[in-house]
């Protein structure tokens, strides 16, 4: 159901719903519908989307070629240009794919583009890098990810994120003279029900730890939101989402990658959604002697216990 929103969001919102992951936008691949993209391009708009996500690989339920992305951009990108000013988000970890894109793309006013992502395990990063540079668009990290021998792994603590972070910034900033306000770290997010590594929290201490540190001044900070409530009853998805950028905003949160659809805000201290996921993020801490999955699991029982739909609904 589409929301009106009265009051400006605390954040600069990417539009997602221009991704085969939504129902709506995955029947206007396999008609190849233009019409279709240009309304989803123009709700988001209306909505208040800063940016739109361009989107358009498989899923676990659609099966895209790549060929197949690369013959539909020549008449999506236009397409969605004439439906809005917005500039466009393209995600896709293919190089031809952004190559594609952005020869496509038509610079209008201010409306720079964004790169997402660049990540230490790309095969073609360097290139990635360049291609920022020669385009002229913002760039979204993929921070969760360190740099080690041969390419990327996965990062296992905030402090990895954040050094993740910064070797981004400075790679961007000498090889594709990016200023800090280009480029939009993403410490990475996962569903906070089936997060036994404690991905979330990682998470969150990153942020702080970025925004403490100067060299990083102007930096955005981005996350999946989505990805939170992934694997629970919709009923309490956007409870939950608005629970985390409420704890995130906090501690250095201000882009978001989400539906505009939904009512997407800061909650009230006394919030039930904002006291539930605050306590069970501080049950997914392990305690001396326990293991980061024992504290995991503690975390998704007790998001699992609190968010009882009856309780909510009374």
């Amino acid at each position: 159901m589409t929301t009106s929103h009265s009051l400006p969001r605390p954040f600069t919102l990417i539009g997602e719903l221009i991704n085969n992951s939504f129902a709506r936008a995955a029947r206007a691949f396999q008609e190849k519908d233009l019409a279709k993209y240009q309304e989803l391009a123009r709700l988001q708009a209306g909505l208040g989307a800063n940016f739109l996500t361009v989107n358009i690989d498989g899923t676990q339920k659609l099966n895209v070629r790549a060929q197949d992305m690369l013959d539909f951009l020549p008449r999506l990108v236009p397409a969605l240009q004439e439906a809005t000013d917005l500039p466009l988000a393209f995600d896709n970890p293919s190089l031809l794919f952004h190559e594609k894109a952005f020869s496509l793309y038509r610079r209008k006013n201010d409306n720079q583009p964004i790169l997402n992502s660049v990540a230490a395990s790309r095969p073609e990063l360097d290139r990635m890098i360049e291609m920022v540079a020669q385009y002229d668009t913002r760039v979204v990290v993929m921070a969760s990810e360190k740099f080690v021998q041969g390419g990327g792994a996965q990062c296992l603590s905030g402090l990895e994120v954040y050094q993740a972070a910064k070797e981004h910034v400075k790679l961007l900033r000498d090889r594709a003279g990016r200023r800090n306000d280009e480029i939009i770290i993403d410490p990475g997010l996962a569903p906070v029900s089936a997060d036994t590594y404690g991905l979330v929290n990682m998470g969150l201490d990153a942020m702080k730890m970025i925004r403490e540190d100067g060299d990083l001044a102007g930096v955005h900070i981005s996350v999946g939101l989505t990805n939170f409530s992934f694997g629970v009853p919709k009923e309490i998805r956007t409870g939950l989402e608005n629970a985390y950028i409420t704890l995130a905003h906090a501690n250095g949160l201000d882009w978001i990658l989400g539906n505009p659809e939904k009512e997407l805000k800061l909650l009230p201290e006394s919030d039930r959604y904002l006291q539930v996921v605050r306590e069970a993020l501080e049950q997914g801490r392990p305690l001396p002697g326990e293991t980061q999955e024992d504290a995991g699991f503690r975390q998704s029982i007790k998001i699992m216990d609190l968010f009882d739909l009856q309780e909510l609904n009374d």
